[in-house]
């Protein structure tokens, strides 16, 4: 089960809460989350908007941010436009930020999408095995890889202020994309 950032509870009784759902989630998790120097498991799956699938193998060569988002998650809120702000930052030759959506109701996940606009690609995963293979346990969740497959950074929650971070990350992978090329 993925839990969402936002519904972490507060409090002496909440932060007991959280720390025994975490162990929880950490012992139902797979044994091994995928981690910054793992190669990141390949996946394929359709496309939210039904035309057509999404591997992430594809986008092999480009430094890829990979975001795992619902519409029932509040942080996603505020990631998707700010992702969709960065993509635009960056050039498409190197540079593919790709989604993937958890919703159980794909039709949800488009009506969510319906009022944020998004010129990225979000695969739809309602069965939860792409996910399963990252070891997800929090949304949003976020894999920065570099151009041979392999994870560079993970992210996991969001909040507006990260994007700077996230930036950075971005532009030294495309850095050594663009220095590996000469």
């Amino acid at each position: 089960m993925v839990e969402c950032a936002a519904s972490r509870p507060r409090g002496s009784r909440g932060r007991l809460l959280a720390s025994l759902l975490s162990l929880l989630f950490a012992l139902a998790a797979p044994a091994s989350a995928v981690e910054e120097g793992e190669r990141a498991p390949e996946f394929h799956a359709p496309l939210l908007d039904g035309k057509g699938g999404l591997a992430l193998s594809e986008y092999r060569g480009k430094v890829v941010y990979l975001d795992f988002w619902a519409s029932w998650c509040g942080p996603c809120l505020v990631s998707l436009p700010a992702l969709e702000e960065l993509r635009q930052e960056f050039p498409a030759t190197n540079f593919q930020i790709v989604a993937v959506n958890l919703d159980r109701e794909p039709a949800k996940a488009r009506g969510f999408l319906s009022k944020r606009k998004i010129g990225y690609p979000s695969a739809s995963d309602p069965d939860g095995r792409i996910p399963e293979s990252f070891g997800l346990q929090t949304m949003p969740t976020s894999y920065l890889i570099d151009a041979k497959g392999v994870v560079r950074y993970v992210h996991t929650g969001f909040r507006k202020d990260d994007i700077g971070e996230i930036r950075k990350r971005i532009q030294n992978l495309l850095a050594e994309v663009e220095a590996a090329s000469r």
